[in-house]
């Protein structure tokens, strides 16, 4: 009769354990932040535009380059943008300290309100529990003509630089992503998509 008792409470322990670390484990998923950062390397057919701010920062052979390839149907580009992430649980506030490491991160890009591509991270990316921004790095390769051939070869050039310019800013660039987190008890995919901006993180 003891053993069974003994026994008994032994699984009950284990059960509540269980449940507490799944508790814990989805409470710590639930306080993971990303917000759009910002964009590196942004090329268009090739040519750095990091350092333009209008049309008129071009060459002459650039703007021949360009305006042949756009008449071709195409204006190809390439991207960095990055994702800052960053956990709270520093070990502080009652939450454990805790590492997350992001095995998928199943990304759907809109541009000016426009979706475009979808794709994942090429790696899985770890984000330290310590409240520090880590950068989940996604390589953009679009052709903006393929969206936005329903405007002209000034316009498309312009949201270009305004993506990528030397002024460039990611206010145009929206994000909705379902993470997929390794834990503990497994990995756990986000029921949902997170809508993520570069004006607030979002959890």
């Amino acid at each position: 009769m003891k053993k069974v008792i003994l026994v008994s409470t032994v699984i009950l322990t284990a059960i509540s354990f269980y449940q507490c670390s799944i508790y814990q484990t989805l409470t710590n998923l639930s306080r993971l932040q990303f917000k759009v950062g910002d964009v590196n390397s942004f090329q268009v057919n090739g040519l750095d535009i990091s350092n333009k701010s209008s049309l008129n920062d071009f060459n002459p052979t650039d703007v021949l380059k360009l305006t042949t390839i756009f008449t071709q149907g195409k204006l190809p580009v390439s991207f960095v943008l990055n994702v800052d992430a960053k956990s709270p649980n520093d070990g502080t506030g009652g939450y454990p300290r805790t590492d997350a490491t992001l095995k998928s991160f199943k990304w759907r890009l809109f541009i000016d309100d426009k979706e475009t591509i979808s794709g994942d991270i090429d790696a899985p990316v770890t984000v330290p529990g310590t409240g520090e921004i880590t950068k989940i790095p996604l390589r953009i390769n679009i052709d903006l003509l393929q969206f936005f051939k329903d405007q002209g070869f000034e316009k498309v050039i312009n949201l270009a630089l305004t993506l990528g310019g030397k002024n460039g800013t990611t206010s145009k660039i929206t994000l909705y992503a379902q993470p997929t987190v390794s834990t503990p008890i497994g990995n756990i995919t986000y029921p949902g998509e997170l809508k993520i901006i570069d004006t607030q993180f979002t959890n």
